[in-house]
């Protein structure tokens, strides 16, 4: 990395050891005399710009170029003595790395604010990866970079990091109702950061070459909140809701039961709990209504008095009911499945000798195949 120098001949290139420095200028300190005929070697991941005079003289992509300055070995420097031997035809080469810099991190440093439609004012933090590159290298240079002997990803790094962050939660704002719809949408999100992003990239001539949220951390009360508003989704009802809160403030009251307030909270929910449940089945019968049996010829819904489908005409199934609780009970059912109440042995179902299919009780002929019994 550097200069090669003898009297007649200057070769100019640069190697990146760190894989972390954007830009680096030759000379590393201050301007050189660069001389005519200067080799300029630029490699495959790298571009080249050449200021001469103090002026950007001229951009070189990868391969070798021959530099042309008013530096002519030897001559110069007998011209140059008013100046005690030094040239006032300054030059130097920026050497611009223009591979992708992955990895660079964002986050919130502190907690940002945000509008949620169902929770109200949220504090939240977020954190993800950024990937760049220079793709205007001269733009790069002249707004970021100045005079400076190397720039490093370190050096724009957190700039970077504080113009993602306040995108985000405008973004955020405008393109989310609530954190309850986060999940699943980080893509989606990211890609739409990503495009408001563009313009604040381009402007120093940088790529924003992929953004990613690694995750969206609100604090403890709302994650609490959005996990119960899930549950009571799962459930659909707000009274089975409160019903499984009690059960679980039940089972924690259970865990301290060495504690006589444990003991206590324990025995209560203990009482509630009955009178809960009950509650619960009665309402579900009422919503419900009454089990109807399915017309197994059509599959539709049949009121379980009907002796024949009114949609196809089928003799319907006519169901026995267990004489403790009502509920209608399977064919040969000896348990009713709602309370546990022995039904008996039921008689045998005639089965047809032909298509081996179950009949109701008395058929003559086969209710499947039509076959006499």
């Amino acid at each position: 990395m550097g200069t090669n120098n003898t009297v007649f001949l200057e070769i100019l290139e640069w190697f990146d050891e760190t894989g972390q420095e954007l830009v680096h200028r030759l000379p590393e300190e201050g301007s050189g005399e660069i001389k005519f005929g200067a080799q300029l070697i630029v490699r495959g991941s790298q571009a080249a710009v050449f200021f001469y005079k103090g002026k950007s003289y001229e951009a070189f992509g990868p391969g070798r170029h021959t530099l042309t300055t008013a530096n002519i070995p030897v001559l110069t420097k007998i011209l140059s003595a008013p100046w005690a031997l030094t040239s006032p035809l300054r030059a130097e080469v920026y050497f611009v790395n223009m591979k992708v810099f992955t990895n660079l991190k964002w986050g919130t440093r502190d907690p940002v604010a945000f509008k949620d439609g169902e929770l109200g004012l949220v504090r939240i933090r977020a954190h993800g990866v950024f990937n760049i590159q220079v793709v205007q290298p001269l733009l790069f240079i002249n707004t970021l970079v100045g005079t400076r002997g190397f720039y490093i990803t370190g050096d724009i790094e957190e700039y970077l990091r504080r113009v993602i962050v306040s995108r985000f939660n405008d973004y955020l704002g405008e393109h989310l109702d609530s954190l309850v719809n986060l999940p699943g949408r980080y893509d989606e999100i990211s890609r739409g950061l990503q495009e408001r992003l563009h313009d604040d990239f381009a402007h120093y001539g940088l790529l924003l070459e992929n953004l990613y949220i690694g995750s969206v951390t609100p604090p403890p009360d709302v994650q609490q909140a959005i996990d119960d508003k899930s549950r009571l989704g799962v459930l659909g009802d707000l009274d089975r809701f409160v019903k499984m809160k009690a059960a679980m403030a039940m089972e924690k009251a259970a865990s301290s039961q060495n504690s006589e307030a444990g003991q206590g909270i324990g025995l209560g929910f203990g009482f509630m709990m009955p009178a809960l449940f009950a509650d619960a089945i009665k309402r579900g019968e009422g919503e419900s209504g009454p089990a109807t049996p399915p017309c197994p010829d059509c599959g539709k819904t049949v009121s379980r008095d009907a002796r024949f489908c009114p949609f196809c005409g089928h003799q319907q199934l006519v169901f026995d009911q267990c004489s403790q609780c009502g509920k209608n009970l399977p064919p040969r059912a000896l348990f009713c499945p709602r309370c546990g109440h022995a039904t008996g042995e039921k008689p045998p179902v005639p089965v047809c000798r032909h298509c081996k299919k179950d009949n109701l009780d008395g058929s003559v002929f086969c209710n499947h195949c039509g076959e006499r019994l």
